[in-house]
């Protein structure tokens, strides 16, 4: 019952859509004030599930069924959305809010649950995978991180991987240019290996386009070009809290080259972990990253905390706040990056004593 937790976002974006006025920034005070408040006052629940309790909670289906929620919940919610913002007395101080708030929602609703959806095998729930892509007009995201993150995080050739001293607005620029152009090599080496022609039904990304300009299109006939904008403006926000995210799991953290000069493979160790219990159970079990990047298969609920895992020394939405700040960012985080992983002129300096 605790993943009941995951649908707050979406009552509390209810919730600013009905009362809207102050009320319209509720999900962002929600999500980014009062979660990082309670993760400091709640204790950080480390604890797996023992053998037996992982087999049965693999199988049961309760879990999916909270996932596929997701799909009406996020499209119920966003028509919502459409029609209160085409509302000609709806002023701009609430527009704004309003985006934000519907914003949260794509990006930990849609985009994070797609995520889940899109790691699993069932065509069913990779379809509902996709669909909960298009809001956030980032269908590419199903092919670049599955078939491009997973094999080079922690890596240079990984766009959503960020660097060592890199700030988060610098990542941004390098990770929604270069995944979706990492998306469209993917599938054009994914067309040549299946002997197929770009405009080929077979050509994923070619149907992403197609589809998304079609949701626009559908918004732009039923309201306006002004509405057409909000959305568009409620996707932006949805894809960068993704790549916000993505930003805090793999700061400076690095993979080793074996002497053949391949990165070491993927391990516990190439994403930051956390064990802050709102967080984890909002994001359906995402800030146990480490896990999932290790095994990527698992669902959800089986994901486990593993010790060798580097931790962020706080929960998930407070480090994204955090990260919106460089400097307070690089000074909590730059300490608890392993040695190893430093950049070599950073390791250098900590030999010779001047690196704190």
């Amino acid at each position: 019952m605790k993943y009941l937790w995951a649908y707050s976002i979406p009552t509390t974006t209810f919730i600013a859509i009905y009362f809207q006025g102050k009320a319209s920034y509720f999900t962002v005070l929600f999500a980014f004030v009062i979660i990082p408040i309670f993760e400091i006052l709640l204790p950080v629940d480390s604890r797996n599930a023992t053998e037996e309790e992982e087999k049965q909670l693999a199988v049961s289906k309760i879990y999916d069924l909270l996932l596929y929620l997701n799909v009406p919940i996020v499209f119920g919610l966003l028509y919502y959305f459409l029609i209160t913002a085409s509302i000609s007395n709806i002023s701009a101080f609430e527009i704004i809010g309003l985006t934000l708030c519907i914003g949260i929602l794509l990006g930990a609703n849609g985009i994070n649950v797609a995520h889940e959806l899109g790691h699993r095998v069932s065509m069913f729930e990779r379809i509902l995978a996709k669909i909960l892509l298009i809001p956030s007009l980032y269908m590419h995201f199903f092919i670049e991180h599955n078939l491009g993150h997973h094999v080079h995080v922690a890596t240079a050739e990984d766009p959503s991987t960020a660097k060592y001293n890199q700030s988060l607005y610098r990542f941004w620029k390098q990770t929604v240019i270069g995944t979706y152009r990492k998306a469209w090599q993917i599938q054009r080496e994914l067309n040549r290996r299946n002997q197929v022609k770009w405009y080929s039904t077979k050509n994923e990304m070619l149907w992403f386009t197609l589809i998304q300009f079609a949701y626009l299109a559908g918004i732009y006939y039923f309201f306006n070009l002004i509405t057409v904008g909000i959305a568009i403006s409620a996707a932006v926000v949805g894809f960068l809290l993704l790549e916000t995210i993505n930003y805090i799991e793999h700061y400076g953290l690095l993979r080793n080259r074996l002497p053949s000069g391949r990165y070491v493979r993927v391990d516990k160790i190439h994403s930051w972990n956390s064990n802050f219990i709102l967080g984890r159970i909002i994001l359906y079990e995402l800030t146990r990253h480490s896990d999932h990047h290790y095994k990527s298969s698992k669902k959800y609920q089986t994901l486990k905390n593993h010790p060798e895992s580097p931790e962020l020394p706080y929960g998930y939405p407070t480090s994204m706040v955090l990260a919106l700040i460089p400097p307070i960012w690089f000074q909590v985080m730059n300490k608890n990056i392993p040695k190893e992983m430093l950049p070599e002129n950073k390791k250098t300096a900590l030999i010779k004593g001047g690196f704190s």
